[in-house]
């Protein structure tokens, strides 16, 4: 039968049924029959008596069909009976979905036919349950797709940012054809060829006097060992002796080899632990240390800057000019490069750090011009001298200092050379003890050692100064 039309039987009138065979008819040609009002009624029910369905809707009988429906379904039921009755003809199928205010609920397809002269329908049923737990298993089946192509996304890019990050060489070849199949960049300028150029060569021939078979199963045999694990090797483009490492994994059901490259020469051993101990001090140094260019633009910084100079993130210093961090800005700024660029470096230049709020930080700066490379660079070491300050501050409190001083210009004119100098020596030597003391919090034994004194005459000069304290004089 074709819908929105009549149908007919290609040949022949059509068999009449007597009523004793529809009931079977029907319940073979569909899961479920109802026939119903205009007004949505239910008038009878037909199912699989041996089934549960039977007892779980054989209420619905003289009740609204409306009320065993979804709200959304609610609305296509009233349509499909208004058509029905205006069109007098077969209708295109719809789907419903039941529900009888328990936790059950399921579709059904129906399709709706005019019957008798009463305007009643015949609802004749498909059950789609089957049908919809097969879509929700072929969608958790998609999402899981999902996920997994995600997860397969998110390790790639890993793998990716790992190798381009990594400083150390590494070459992934197959075992079986012993052909290279990955290669990051460090691996590939100390090979002296560009990774597309050498993905899908044998590895083999990167190096010198090596056979293709014979290699790969050195290689493999070396994963396997116990003892020795290492194979030396010629780079076949560059003639640098490296250590080849190799480790056997498999992935995908491919047995694959991982060789860690590393050059056999002191030097580039030395050079290699010289990068990592610069940049372990630059990050974990308590001096606050700035690298920018000749414009004195910031590249980068360490932690210790971000703590004196009070800024949140590096993303808020770099590409910054670093006189926006200065008390007297450019003017500062311009001192320090010209007189680094013109000697070489500048050991001590005094100024304050200021940030965005207005606080300051009295600061001592070293600046280094590091001119051996295509772009130069510019090193500032920044310390904190507000401690320094503080002593000073607190000795010109205290009058000694000034005391002393004034004592020493009085003297000028009135005494000979050799009086003055004794005690301007004197004055010295006592700001130096005083100085000491108070940076090492007054341990004695620390003041003596940063003096370059024994205990003993340390305490000699404390008790001639007068700076024992009454308890240690007792």
């Amino acid at each position: 039968m074709t819908v929105g039309r009549a149908a007919n039987w290609a040949k022949g009138p059509m068999p009449v049924i007597e009523p004793e065979y529809l009931t079977g008819i029907l319940a073979a040609a569909c899961d479920l029959a109802f026939v119903v009002s205009s007004e949505g009624v239910v008038r009878s029910i037909l199912v699989d008596d041996e089934t549960q369905e039977h007892a779980r809707i054989s209420h619905w009988a003289g009740r609204p069909m409306q009320d065993f429906l979804t709200r959304e379904s609610i609305s296509k039921f009233e349509t499909a009976l208004k058509n029905v009755s205006k069109m007098k003809q077969i209708t295109r199928p719809v789907e419903l979905n039941h529900t009888d205010h328990t936790e059950w609920q399921y579709p059904v397809r129906y399709s709706f036919h005019t019957v008798g002269p009463d305007a009643s329908v015949l609802m004749l049923g498909h059950d789609l349950r089957l049908v919809a737990e097969t879509q929700e298993q072929l969608i958790q089946a998609q999402f899981a797709l999902e996920r997994g192509y995600e997860e397969r996304r998110e390790y790639d890019a890993r793998y990716r940012m790992l190798m381009a990050a990594t400083s150390d060489a590494f070459v992934f070849a197959s075992a079986s054809d012993g052909r290279i199949r990955d290669v990051n960049a460090a691996a590939a300028r100390l090979l002296g060829a560009e990774r597309d150029e050498l993905i899908g060569a044998p590895l083999a021939q990167e190096f010198t006097h090596r056979r293709r078979g014979e290699f790969v199963e050195k290689l493999v045999s070396l994963a396997a060992s116990d003892f020795e694990n290492e194979i030396e090797a010629q780079t076949a483009r560059t003639r640098r002796e490296v250590l080849l490492t190799p480790t056997v994994f498999r992935a995908a059901g491919e047995r694959l080899i991982i060789c860690r490259m590393q050059s056999e020469s002191a030097y580039s051993k030395g050079d290699e632990r010289l990068l990592d101990s610069l940049g372990g001090l630059f990050q974990k140094s308590t001096d606050a240390i700035v690298l920018t260019d000749t414009r004195g633009v910031v590249q980068d910084v360490n932690e210790a800057f971000l703590e004196i100079a009070d800024v949140p993130s590096l993303s808020d210093v770099k590409s910054h000019s670093l006189s926006e961090f200065l008390q007297r800005g450019q003017i500062d700024l311009s001192v320090m490069l010209e007189n680094a660029i013109r000697s070489g470096h500048m050991r001590v230049y005094a100024t304050k750090l200021a940030n965005e709020f207005g606080a300051r930080a009295s600061v001592e700066i070293s600046v280094v011009y590091i001119n051996d490379r295509d772009r130069p660079t510019v090193g500032f070491i920044v310390r904190d001298a507000s401690r320094a300050e503080t002593i000073r501050s607190t000795a010109k409190g205290s009058g000694v200092a000034d005391n002393s001083s004034h004592n020493v210009v009085e003297l000028v004119g009135s005494a000979p050379l050799k009086e003055i100098v004794a005690e301007t020596n004197e004055v010295i030597e006592r700001m130096c003890i005083e100085t000491a003391v108070e940076l090492t919090r007054n341990n004695r034994a620390a003041a003596a050692e940063m003096l370059g004194l024994s205990r003993q005459s340390l305490y000699v000069k404390l008790r001639k100064y007068g700076l024992l304290k009454r308890e240690d004089a007792d």
